[in-house]
């Protein structure tokens, strides 16, 4: 009796056995699974901004590329306008030449046209002469020495015509010099305003490539991270498979271990002893499916946990990804003419000298002043192309009466080096040396502190 006892207490505890390990595999299981779902969810959320992370890279190095081409294009003028001032230099050198020549020979002819003037008074003037032809010997005499004095005549007469003409081509070429030297000096101009707008563009350039390593930083630290978070999950999982193994093996050796059990209790009972035998077992099996049904209660409690926590995260994140997308309502300007040149906001390049011809205009490289006429010839209106020219292109009225669509004028590298269209609240659009197409704030900063005062009303 007492192995009976003891031999169902064994069976039973065995039961028992089996069911508590599951217990505890099974919520240790769920508590990895729900840990995996997060960290999938956060390299869900990851693998989302390194796609964004590379669409920003590809921007700034398509701006980067522009800018580059820009540099390009600035270079060119400045190498084509230093030959022109070399040329312009040489030319006036020349020029300098003929006149130092001219103005000796003027000195020359007008000193020998004084001895002569004065030897001419000297010997009696034109009584001279006619002494000279009343003292012919014969009629022949008198035809060589009238012959003789029409020839001196004419010759003085001609050394002072040729004494005009030299004067005259002297004041011409000094003109001309003159203007030479005022075209140097607006080149030479023009080449510090080069100089500046490159320098400016340099430096954009530099900080976009500053701004690209950066994000190339973030980009690798996301990935070692990525990779790290990746290692941990497959560590994770490779612990879960090792577990679930070592409980299914735990467990045959249990079954295998009562299987046994019930074997040897068999054969030293014998026939007489099956009832009870039965008995156990049929109480162990009970016990075995309470403790099944209190497993799978615990499981459904886990797993109803586990989609409430689901949820939600995918609650938070729809509520998070609404609050990102929401965005201001735009801002709207008056004055036509101050939108038409929106569309090359962030997809245009400052160029000097740009903005002349249907490849710049098409491909967005324009300066200031080109950017400003081509404005206005999309609604009617033709202007000069220069900063010069467009300071007398229509009115100009008090800074604080200015509207949209009015002329805004800014001290850079000259005075009203640079021009922008007025579009209202302290803002102007122009083409910006270090950002191309753009909207300023001329009420603070550079832009304020350059203001010249002129606003010019264009009628």
């Amino acid at each position: 009796m007492l192995k009976k006892i003891l031999g169902l207490s064994f069976i039973i505890g065995m039961g028992s056995l089996l069911v508590i390990p599951n217990v505890f595999a099974n919520t240790e299981l769920e508590t990895i699974e729900e840990e995996r779902t997060i960290i999938q969810s956060d390299l869900s959320d990851a693998e989302q901004e390194l796609a964004d992370l590379v669409s920003e890279l590809d921007v700034i190095n398509n701006e980067i590329a522009s800018i580059d081409e820009a540099l390009v294009a600035n270079q060119k003028t400045i190498d084509d306008t230093n030959e022109e001032v070399d040329s312009t230099e040489k030319e006036v050198e020349k020029l300098e030449v003929e006149i130092k020549e001219l103005e000796d020979d003027i000195e020359i002819r007008f000193e020998m046209l004084k001895d002569r003037a004065n030897a001419y008074q000297k010997n009696g003037g034109s009584s001279r002469y006619l002494e000279v032809l009343l003292g012919a010997d014969s009629f022949g005499d008198f035809v060589t020495r009238s012959v003789t004095i029409t020839r001196i005549a004419k010759a003085d007469n001609d050394f002072i015509e040729q004494l005009e003409i030299n004067q005259k081509e002297l004041e011409e070429k000094q003109a001309i010099v003159q203007g030479k030297l005022d075209e140097l000096e607006e080149l030479q101009t023009e080449l510090v305003g080069m100089k500046h707008h490159l320098e400016d563009q340099n430096q954009r350039n530099d900080e976009l490539k500053d701004e690209l390593k950066s994000k190339e930083a973030e980009i690798e630290s996301k990935m070692a991270r990525l990779l790290e978070e990746d290692s941990n999950l497959q560590s994770a999982e490779a612990e879960i498979e090792a577990k679930i193994d070592a409980e299914i093996q735990r467990q045959e050796d249990l079954r295998i271990a009562e299987e046994a059990e019930i074997a040897r209790q068999a054969e030293e009972e014998a026939a007489a002893t099956q009832s009870n035998t039965n008995s156990s077992a049929s109480e162990a099996a009970t016990q075995t499916s309470t403790n099944s049904s209190s497993s799978q209660n615990v499981a459904s409690a886990s797993e109803a946990n586990t989609t409430s926590t689901v949820t939600n995260t995918d609650n938070k994140s729809k509520s998070s990804s609404s609050e990102t997308k929401a965005a201001p309502a735009p801002s709207s300007y008056g004055g036509s003419v101050t939108q038409v040149g929106r569309k090359y906001i962030g997809n245009s390049t400052y160029v000097f000298g740009g903005g002349r011809s249907s490849s710049d205009i098409a491909n967005g490289r324009f300066d200031c002043s080109a950017f400003v006429s081509w404005s206005f010839s999309q609604v009617g209106k033709s202007l000069p192309a220069s900063t010069s020219g467009l300071v007398n292109a229509g009115q100009r009225i008090s800074s604080s009466d200015k509207q949209p669509g009015d002329l805004v004028f800014f001290n850079t590298y000259k005075t009203n080096g640079h021009v922008g269209i007025y579009i209202g609240g302290g803002q102007f659009i122009g083409s910006q040396s270090s950002t191309g197409v753009a909207v300023a704030n001329m009420n603070s900063g550079y832009w304020a502190d350059n203001f010249s005062g002129v606003v010019v009303r264009v009628n």
